[in-house]
């Protein structure tokens, strides 16, 4: 058999080494330089708000021993004979004399006394035998508040909060009066009562023929209710035709 026709080869089996190809160069923009540069230059600009450069000090100017002590004014010598008060007269010294002055103190004050003011007592009270005194007007013995102008008058905030309430009185019974009128009573003629008195009757009748109309055995709980509820109805209209019955004058309210 000719096998020259097949491509496929026994050593085509064999993994072979795969040789990735080599990644193209990565792409970098020709501004890139100019473009760094002004961005490095605007920001250095505004980066801080001193100067852009401080000056770092020196070695030689590190902090020294008593360097931050507060010096003291220089020494004086002192000196005993110094005079640091006045000196003290001496026996021999002898005063100015003949000085007068020309005010006449007796009338000043004299005339001080007669026009000044005469200063009244505080009044006063003794309440124990052994002369305790207390202030008058503030003990509320003295009769203080009645000798006022104003003793007595009612204020104005009041007259007007008197004049308000009268006011919103008057709106209510006003109000009271229209609803009383609105709901007259009225009295029901002769024909009336007797028409409403046959219809309560008829009623009656129609119920009582209801009820007769019932089981006589009882033996589940809708016909308890159903003979509870004629019975009720019963009695109502047995009530109801008592008193059209018993009063001749009827009055009912106006809706």
């Amino acid at each position: 058999m000719d096998t020259t026709c097949f491509s496929e080869s026994i050593y085509n089996l064999i993994p072979s080494d795969r040789k990735e190809p080599p990644q193209p160069p990565r792409y970098v923009s020709i501004f890139k330089a100019s473009i760094k540069d002004n961005t490095q230059k605007c920001k250095a600009a505004m980066k801080t708000m001193g100067p852009p450069k401080v000056e770092l000090p020196s070695p030689k100017n590190f902090l020294k021993k008593h360097s931050m002590e507060k010096t003291l004014p220089p020494k004086k010598k002192f000196d005993r004979n110094e005079p640091r008060k006045p000196p003290v007269p001496l026996r021999t010294d002898h005063p100015v004399m003949g000085i007068r002055s020309e005010k006449n103190f007796i009338n000043t004050n004299a005339a001080d006394v007669i026009l000044g003011v005469t200063k009244k007592p505080k009044p006063i009270y003794v309440d124990k035998k052994t002369g305790d005194k207390h202030d008058l007007e503030t003990s509320g013995l003295f009769p203080k508040y009645i000798n006022k102008k104003d003793y007595g008058v009612t204020p104005e905030y009041i007259c007007k909060r008197n004049e308000e309430v009268k006011k919103a009185q008057e709106e209510y019974d006003n109000y009271i009066q229209e609803n009383l009128r609105k709901a007259a009573m009225k009295r029901i003629s002769d024909e009336e009562r007797e028409a409403v008195l046959q219809g309560l009757k008829k009623n009656w009748e129609e119920v009582h023929k209801e009820f007769q109309s019932l089981s006589v055995f009882i033996d589940s709980i809708p016909k308890k209710i159903r003979k509870q509820k004629l019975e009720e109805e019963m009695k109502q209209l047995e009530h109801d035709i008592g008193v059209i019955e018993k009063h001749r004058i009827i009055y009912i309210a106006n809706k």
